[in-house]
């Protein structure tokens, strides 16, 4: 799921001395800000932004609608989907015998104008504007790899290869651009390997493109076990080592965010868990791990009252439109009960619903459900809010 934010010298100076006062008292603002968002929720509507049902690919039995919207980005004013097509998670191919996903390129209106064919199953997508170009991840669980496209010049996408087996033995899924630096979940670790947690296997990876020998190189950032300080609960404030088995969504926290402002985040989905990584790749770095009161995708902070959050929908080949008016910096994620750990193996169930929508307190980790009128809808992963 993933976003470019940077944060202004000069809020990282008014950051840097607020007083350790005002920090003080987020239990407080915590409680506050919860019910002001339960009762925004009430405006919210959505309605269909873009549907796959006129959109097409190449397959191995002809033209074939696509399917399975799933993550999703902008560059400039238009927004960029990937269809994964049915493609499983190791590069399998689809019931139809597909193998490609395909990045299609909505204007915003919700119309197709431009999309590209990958190989693979299309789980991270993310633009830099820095280079104008997308950056997509495939096969999330195992054989690996990402592609860069540049929708100016409407070229071919440019595939590479990690310059070596990934350490954390499985995939990797959602893209962030940190500072210039590229960032890519490492994703269902230990698919080949140990089962994880482990301490040698990364959480994320630092990428870097190579043109002339098409490698993507990696590093690792932290690994599942690294130390964080507790967010939230009883420990908050203690350390403890981290035991991640499902890093999967990240972004970057956006400059007018209550808390955690300019920190580079990653969802680890199956835990219930959200690690912020304040100056992530810099000396010093240093681990928070906010526990959730459910397991969750996306994650996206509305910048203003009269946006838009823009949320696939898989089971419905969907791109949906919620409108608010929002309260600015509040948080928004992609509820996800059947990606829990402690899920049941047929799912929704009892306790266990389908996804929805959800308002995050950021100081709790608490999640309440949000409930726009319009048509009914089943986010699934990608989200993106859009001034």
């Amino acid at each position: 799921m993933r976003r470019l934010w940077t944060l202004p010298t000069k809020a990282l100076a008014f950051l840097m001395l607020l007083p350790t006062a005002l920090l003080a008292s987020a239990t407080a603002n915590a409680a506050i800000m919860a019910p002001a968002h339960a009762r925004a929720a009430a405006a919210f509507s959505t309605k269909v932004f873009a549907s796959a049902a006129r959109l097409v690919h190449a397959a191995p039995k002809g033209n074939e609608t696509l399917s399975k919207p799933d993550d999703i980005t902008s560059l400039g004013r238009d927004i960029f989907v990937g269809f994964q097509n049915g493609v499983g998670p190791q590069g399998e191919a689809s019931p139809t015998g597909n193998l490609d996903s395909t990045v299609v390129e909505f204007n915003s209106w919700g119309r197709a104008v431009a999309q590209w064919d990958i190989v693979g199953k299309c789980d991270g997508l993310t633009a830099d504007p820095l280079t104008g170009r997308l950056i997509a991840t495939v096969n999330e669980d195992a054989n690996s790899s990402v592609y860069l496209i540049d929708p100016g010049s409407r070229a071919k996408p440019v595939h590479y290869h990690f310059n070596e087996p990934l350490p954390s033995n499985g995939g990797t899924d959602a893209i962030s651009v940190y500072h210039g630096t590229v960032l890519i979940s490492a994703s269902a670790p230990g698919t080949t390997g140990l089962a994880a947690p482990q301490p040698a296997y990364p959480a994320v990876y630092r990428v870097v493109f190579d043109a002339k020998t098409a490698a993507a190189t990696v590093a690792p950032l932290f690994s599942d076990e690294a130390t964080a300080t507790v967010a939230n609960g009883t420990a908050s404030g203690k350390t403890e080592n981290l035991a991640l088995t499902d890093p999967d969504s990240n972004e970057v926290v956006p400059a007018f965010a209550a808390r955690f402002a300019g920190d580079f985040m990653l969802t680890s989905q199956g835990d219930k868990e959200q690690i912020f990584v304040n100056r992530a790749g810099w000396h010093h770095e240093t681990l928070s791990v906010l526990t959730l009161s459910d397991s969750v995708d996306d994650t996206a902070w509305p910048s203003d009252r009269w946006g838009a959050i823009y949320a696939t929908d898989s089971a419905n080949d969907t791109i949906y439109k919620v409108t608010g008016p929002f309260h600015p910096g509040s948080v928004f994620v992609v509820d996800t009960p059947c990606g829990a750990n402690n899920a049941p193996g047929t799912c929704p169930a009892p306790g266990f619903p389908a996804n929805y929508l959800g308002q995050l307190n950021p100081w709790t980790g608490a999640i309440t459900p949000v409930h726009p009128t319009g048509p009914a809808f089943t986010p699934q992963g990608g989200m993106l809010f859009l001034p």
